[in-house]
């Protein structure tokens, strides 16, 4: 590989940039560089054989652009995904994945509510993760179909997604959760809406910091600034990313179209 080493990181749409913004923060002389795989969103649906098929598909064009290291910032493709990745190819993989744990330890009422896509919380990886630590208390899933889709949609005051919100924290809330994870990388652009729905008194658990700080502790090549603003790509609307982007404080991240086999 010829060109510069660079930190990829992909996500099924725009939800990973809050996972870039947390890389930016914690490494800021990295170089970076971001997949919007808007095409095929949202993930949460779709079968884990075709989530293995874009994943790999975009770990390969990440490679040809410098990638050294790849975050999987997207909790449906981790858990159908990265197993796999990390047998075929040959470089450090970080995933992201609900935070039980940081949840149970921080809810004083032991009963934590999780958001996220149907896909997640069905998967085997959420499951496992579920009972390693949730014996002890109560969690309450909510499957959020609809929600990221939403998301990528790119309004985040529209009604239809302010309803969704209000259908899906309602019943976290008559549960008296008082810690809730935000279980998809879309969801922390929607912090404010939900903090909203479920009052002040919930503490609103985001992933992101912790997969910013596993990245930190794996990379081997130098991360001294001045190096280039992040290079977004995304085979959807760049307007949208392009404006989600400037919402996650990435206002100088350039923006491309990615031409990938639309399959």
């Amino acid at each position: 590989m010829n060109k510069p080493a660079c930190i990829g990181v992909f996500d099924s749409g725009v939800g990973g940039l809050t996972v870039l913004r947390a890389l930016r923060t914690r490494m800021p002389g990295a170089r970076l560089m971001y997949v919007a795989d808007s095409a095929h969103a949202p993930y949460g649906d779709r079968p884990d054989a075709f989530l293995l098929e874009r994943s790999r598909l975009i770990t390969r064009f990440l490679i040809e652009q410098g990638a050294r290291l790849i975050v999987v910032a997207c909790n449906t493709a981790t858990a159908a995904a990265i197993s796999t990745l990390r047998a075929q190819f040959d470089l450090p993989f970080v995933g992201i994945e609900p935070g039980i744990k940081p949840a149970l330890a921080r809810s004083q009422a032991r009963r934590v509510g999780v958001l996220a896509t149907p896909a997640t919380l069905r998967s085997a990886k959420f499951r496992a993760l579920l009972r390693a630590h949730a014996a002890s208390a109560e969690a309450v899933l909510q499957p959020c179909p609809g929600l990221a889709d939403a998301v990528e949609r790119g309004d985040l005051k529209a009604p239809d997604l302010l309803s969704l919100i209000r259908q899906f924290c309602a019943p976290l809330r008559e549960a008296g959760c008082d810690t809730v994870v935000l279980g998809c990388t879309h969801y922390p652009l929607l912090a404010e809406q939900i903090q909203a729905e479920l009052g002040p008194q919930v503490h609103l658990l985001d992933t992101a910091e912790p997969v910013a700080r596993q990245t930190a502790r794996l990379w081997r090549h130098p991360v001294d600034p001045p190096f280039e603003p992040p290079r977004l790509y995304t085979n959807g609307n760049t307007a949208v990313l392009r404006r989600m982007a400037h919402l996650c404080g990435q206002h100088d991240a350039s923006v491309h179209e990615w031409a990938a086999n639309p399959s």
